[in-house]
């Protein structure tokens, strides 16, 4: 569990897990003879081991993880200095809303997903109607909320 006295970020995304998985990237390339559209990510999450999967799951599908951010105010900090081409983020960070950011996000016109155990009823109404991950979610659930996203 973080402190309250610590960085707040996990820190920038690109572990060794994203060599490794550059080659299947390249191979992913190959089969369907067209490089997948890369795009950064932004991941609100407060569970360090659900980040890291996300990570691995990301890089997996191609993308970018610009950063992985466990609490609101780091979160809030992030969308406001960076730009990102999507985001996810989970409903609850460290027992705040991570709602301010997803207006954040709309303001600046990024798409992002909800990552929540709640599902879509877990949302406040304005929030009906967008993707939503269901938690807990396998990497084909991802890949099919972010082709919504990139649609």
């Amino acid at each position: 569990m973080n402190s309250d006295n610590d960085a707040g970020l996990y820190g920038p995304a690109g572990s060794a897990s994203m060599s490794a998985c550059s080659a299947v990237t390249e191979n992913t390339s190959k089969m369907t003879g067209q490089a997948p559209a890369k795009r950064r990510v932004l991941v609100v999450e407060d569970e360090m081991l659900i980040g890291m999967l996300l990570e691995d799951m990301l890089t997996d599908l191609g993308h970018e993880v610009a950063a992985i951010v466990p609490r609101l105010k780091d979160a809030l900090a992030a969308v406001e200095r960076e730009s990102y081409d999507l985001a996810i983020l989970d409903v609850h960070l460290h027992g705040e809303s991570a709602f301010p950011v997803a207006e954040a996000l709309i303001a600046k016109g990024v798409p992002f997903v909800f990552a929540t155990g709640y599902g879509e009823r877990g949302l406040p109404e304005t929030y009906r109607g967008r993707p939503v991950l269901q938690k807990p979610f396998a990497k084909d659930d991802l890949e099919r909320i972010l082709k919504t996203l990139i649609a």
